[in-house]
């Protein structure tokens, strides 16, 4: 097991590097297979961690709670190598050449870095590893070199930096808070933390995971350091967009888990879970209502995916075990419907030209597969049966009415129904009217009908095949990893 996890390191790495040297038509294919390889090599650590971590080296560890989300890094980085196949036009220019290995080489050290995360061992070498995808990720959102996509970068890095900042010097205060315990010199390895935890100085550790919260919650898009956000998915290329909403967000929730299942060992359950709860419900109710305004098909996705993160914390908070096992659930399941959801939006910008829903209409009539695929994914983002968000959802509200927490499980509930709303016109007014004109007679000649590429199909048929199965029946031993990693988090010793 503990070679798969090298090779799990070394794998998207050396795919960066071969990008450099090889032609592009040989590296869409190797960016392909590497990344379908690294998500069978997630797959196949499942049962290796069902009872006990896999370690390898020291620097590298990996447990159920890792495993989960390394599962949805690596179904993304498969679903989206297949989606840059057909959504990437291969220009025999030298300027496209150019851009073509630069867009590749840049993609595989994003998912390099994302499938990093959760298989270091220990709170320096997590900053380190998100400080990376931090530099990769904002590269990718200025590759187009426009006036929106620099000014969206810069804001991101301007931002991320400062929560990274803050995120540093919650690790700091983690460690000074086990030198009275452990000394003044040890690691940060996540088995030396949680053992020792207990012992801790209560009053530090609970302004480390505040710091923590407030630190990479501005990686995952939590209020009021949010603001990146939108802009960075709106200019970036829309497969860097699904990986940011799916992927990013989801490594960035890993880290403040880690910090709170420290924290919970220290100081017991309701700190964490309270905090927690006041980040989530302030970023919910904040993604909402502004999913009702949005008119930009990618800017709408991306509040959306602050909607979710909101939904994670607040599932955190609840504490009863289904909850938790319904956010590690909503982690994949949101991976899944996000990516899927994104390549759907690629699909029709690359037919009609525009992001403007305004000027978008009869979408399902032109993309005749993509189309109502993209509505399928939409619902599902809005929690509807029988797809995995759905499931998930359920699970957390199901667990908040049976913790005394009912009135928040209400809210959550409220919230949600308000974010479909938004949801829902984006839907009825771009896909389902019957004008096919992508805009204004006068600016433009009538869309044809047919798709974009048969890769984008594959690649959204593959989501929604991941939807349904989370959503029907997870399998068996996906389900024993979910409640192996729940138990992980609510353990107090």
């Amino acid at each position: 097991m503990s070679a798969l996890v090298v090779l799990l390191v070394c794998l998207p790495f050396l795919m960066a590097i071969v990008a450099c040297v090889v032609p592009i038509e040989v590296t869409r294919h190797l960016t392909i297979a590497v990344g379908v390889a690294t998500f069978a090599l997630s797959l196949w650590l499942i049962p290796g961690v069902a009872h006990s971590s896999v370690t390898a080296g020291g620097l590298l560890r990996v447990d159920s709670l890792s495993v989960v989300f390394l599962l949805a890094v690596t179904f993304l980085y498969a679903t989206t190598s297949i989606f840059v196949r057909g959504y990437l036009p291969l220009d025999s220019s030298a300027a496209g050449r150019v851009y073509g290995r630069r867009f590749y080489v840049g993609l595989n050290l994003f998912c390099w870095s994302l499938v990093i995360v959760p298989l270091v061992n220990g709170l320096a070498m997590l900053w380190i590893a998100i400080e990376i995808t931090t530099v990769v990720s904002a590269l990718l959102v200025a590759i187009d070199d426009t006036e929106g996509a620099s000014e969206a970068a810069w804001k991101y890095i301007l931002l991320a930096s400062l929560g990274l900042g803050i995120a540093l010097f919650a690790t700091i205060m983690m460690y000074y808070a086990g030198t009275s315990v452990l000394g003044s010199s040890y690691n940060l390895s996540y088995p030396t933390l949680l053992a020792s935890a207990a012992h801790f100085h209560p009053d530090v550790v609970r302004f480390a995971f505040v710091l923590a919260v407030l630190g990479y919650g501005t990686k995952m898009g939590l209020f009021p350091v949010h603001t990146w956000l939108p802009d960075a998915h709106s200019e970036a290329p829309t497969p860097v967009s699904a990986l940011l909403s799916g992927a990013l967000l989801a490594v960035s929730f890993y880290a403040i888990l880690r910090f709170f299942q420290i924290a919970v060992r220290t100081l017991g359950p309701t700190f964490p879970r309270d905090v927690l709860l006041i980040f989530g419900v302030a970023t919910l109710l904040l993604a909402a209502l502004y999913l009702l305004s949005q008119r930009d098909m990618k800017r709408m996705l991306a509040y959306s995916s602050v909607e979710h993160m909101g939904i994670l914390a607040i599932g955190m908070s609840f504490g009863a075990p289904i909850a938790v096992v319904g956010v590690l659930l909503q982690v994949m399941a949101h991976a899944a419907a996000k990516g899927t959801a994104f390549f759907g939006v690629g699909s029709v910008v690359r037919k009609f030209g525009t992001k403007d829903m305004s000027k978008i209409r009869g979408g399902v009539g032109v993309l005749p597969w993509t189309g109502p695929m993209l509505i399928l994914s939409v619902l599902a983002l809005s929690a509807m049966p029988p797809f995995g968000i759905f499931r998930s959802e359920f699970l957390i509200v199901y667990g908040g009415l049976r913790e005394p927490r009912d009135t928040v499980a209400a809210l959550l509930i409220v919230l949600v129904t308000l974010a479909f709303f938004g949801l829902s016109w984006f839907t009825t007014q771009t896909m389902l009217s019957p004008n096919v004109l992508a805009v204004e007679p006068s600016s433009g000649p009538q869309v044809v009908r047919g798709e974009v590429s048969n890769w984008i199909v594959v690649s959204m048929v593959l989501g929604l095949l991941a939807l349904l199965l989370l959503g029907v029946h997870p399998p068996s031993q996906l389900s024993h990893l979910l409640d192996h990693a729940a138990y992980e988090l609510r353990a107090t010793r």
